[in-house]
């Protein structure tokens, strides 16, 4: 099974993520929104298997510098759409892959989720 953890190389939250599953010997694969543009229909999935506002972050300053009228989301596609338009309104880390989605870390969700691997 494939890991795949989404998020940006600086972020702190994604680098705690990146260390916890190499302590753990995880098999992964970082994708670097920044570098690799987000695939639309892997954040409509997302959105689907979880609450859509919680894949929106909202505390990031790029939520901050947008304008009234953008931060007006009351549906899935809304916010994907954003995301798309500026992908580090996405909550980080996102873990993809072993058979549920992990929204931002805490490590022992990544415990009880990846310990059967």
């Amino acid at each position: 099974m494939t890991i795949s953890v989404y998020g940006l190389k600086n972020c702190d939250s994604c680098r705690a993520a990146r260390r916890w599953l190499e302590q753990h010997n995880v098999a992964h694969e970082f994708v670097d929104i920044r570098e690799h543009e987000l695939d639309s229909g892997a954040l409509a999935r997302w959105a689907q298997a979880t609450d859509w506002s919680i894949l929106l972050n909202r505390r990031s300053t790029t939520w901050r510098q947008l304008a009234d009228t953008e931060k007006q989301i009351d549906d899935a596609d809304g916010a994907c759409r954003l995301i798309l338009q500026h992908p580090t309104l996405l909550k980080r880390p996102v873990l993809d892959g072993a058979g549920e989605l992990l929204v931002g870390f805490k490590p022992a969700d990544y415990a009880r989720v990846l310990e059967t691997l």
